[in-house]
């Protein structure tokens, strides 16, 4: 998925010298949302999809500021998981189904189920337009009512009215964008952005703390509905241990979105030095520099499997698999052996045989040194607690029931 981009706009962030335990619970509120594994095409399009998004995120960091804002944000259209969850526009409410995006900041609808106008919305004349990579919207800018939840409701919200919209599924009737503002910069004519939901329920009062936490659980299932976005900070009922925040990097192009520093080692061999990457809900996969991937290859004894894309192992190299650490501002943070494989009972969704084990772990395809060496995606994500925090510049991750779970 970016500046915050976002989503979980996905994804992303960096390490601070020394990591803070949350000592204050302010209130905040939840939204379940649902994962979904797409049916279109199996680990060799995930890996596909996620190899497009980190090249179109590289390439968007090298562009002028101008040219990346008109035609950029990240889409977790983009990959083979996605997250939707029941948004109200309108009084009475409308219900639509958005894709929650932490890797872009407009929220539109009308892809699949047309805009319903009511008393609380009007147009304002201006044109909206934004291009995800996999897919794009334009249309109309309108101001309504948006409902969240009976305690999220914002008041004339920028949305995006679609005219004309590709590359998003049936059932799917746009984007709720939960990333940065910036990334609104020159999707909307006439303005130099427009603030994003939770902009607003942080300028309307309803949240203290311009942040969200994000949970996910590991599942087995190919639809379930297994998450929570928490709007103002974090659900400690979701996490175990402490939760700790880490600065952003300072090195671009991570610094451009969700960036963090970290190390990354496996069975006391560093395989990844300190180094900038991000973190981001739209990539499916761990994506690690070439370099550091070869070692791990070497360490584990994998071997790359030609119909899934993925790094394959036998059952006795699972049995030897070490645990993967991620060193994130002073604590490291372990995929467990069970943490580092695809989930056995999705073996089939992939195009792979049942009785084999597929590894999460992937090329980035580039040596480190690059000033964006890694990507913690979703697999890495649902073994742990984040926290997006927009009003502090920082991130927070935080163990969970759930992160040496044997699920998979």
């Amino acid at each position: 998925m970016f500046r915050f981009t976002a989503l979980l706009s996905l994804l992303v962030l960096a390490i601070s010298t020394s990591a803070t335990p949350i000592v204050v619970d302010t209130p905040k509120i939840s939204l379940g949302f649902a994962t979904k594994f797409n049916h279109t095409g199996g680990a060799v399009k995930i890996v596909e999809a996620d190899r497009a998004r980190i090249a179109h995120l590289k390439s968007l960091a090298h562009s002028n500021s101008t040219e990346k804002r008109a035609s950029y944000s990240f889409s977790i259209t983009n990959a083979a998981v996605t997250y939707t969850t029941s948004v109200g526009v309108g009084s009475p409410a409308t219900n639509y189904n958005l894709l929650i995006d932490t890797g872009s900041s407009n929220t539109w609808l009308g892809a699949d189920q047309s805009y319903r106008r009511t008393s609380t919305g009007s147009s304002t004349g201006r044109s909206v337009s934004v291009s995800y990579g996999s897919g794009s919207f334009s249309g109309t800018e309108y101001t309504d009512r948006v409902t969240l939840s009976s305690n999220l409701v914002i008041n004339s919200q920028s949305i995006g009215v679609a005219s004309r919209a590709s590359g998003f599924g049936d059932g799917i009737d746009g984007i709720l964008g939960i990333g940065p503002v910036a990334l609104t910069e020159g999707t909307v004519s006439g303005v130099s952005s427009v603030p994003t939901v939770t902009d607003n329920l942080y300028s309307q009062g309803t949240i203290s703390t311009e942040a969200i936490g994000i949970y996910f659980a590991p599942t087995t299932s190919e639809s379930v509905a297994n998450g929570e976005l928490t709007f103002g900070g974090a659900d400690s009922s979701k996490y175990t241990g402490s939760l700790r925040y880490t600065s952003l990097t300072s090195t671009y192009p991570a610094s451009e979105y969700w960036g963090i520093d970290q190390t990354v080692t496996y069975n006391g061999q560093t395989i990844l030095s300190s180094t900038a990457g991000i973190v981001d809900t739209g990539t499916t996969l761990v994506y690690i520099a070439t370099d550091a991937y070869n070692r791990y290859v070497r360490a584990t004894g994998a071997t790359l499997d030609n119909a899934t894309g993925l790094l394959r192992i036998s059952s006795s190299q699972y049995n030897n698999l070490k645990t993967l650490n991620f060193n994130i501002g002073g604590t490291s943070y372990g995929l467990t052996a069970n943490a580092q494989i695809w989930p056995r009972a999705l073996n089939s969704y992939i195009g792979g045989s049942s009785n084999s084990i597929y590894l999460v772990v992937s090329d980035i395809g580039t040596e480190s040194g690059e000033g964006l060496d890694f990507i913690d995606g979703y697999t890495f994500l649902e073994r742990f607690y984040t926290v997006f925090d927009t009003t502090n510049n920082r991130f927070g991750i935080a163990t969970t029931s759930h992160t040496s779970a044997t699920s998979n």
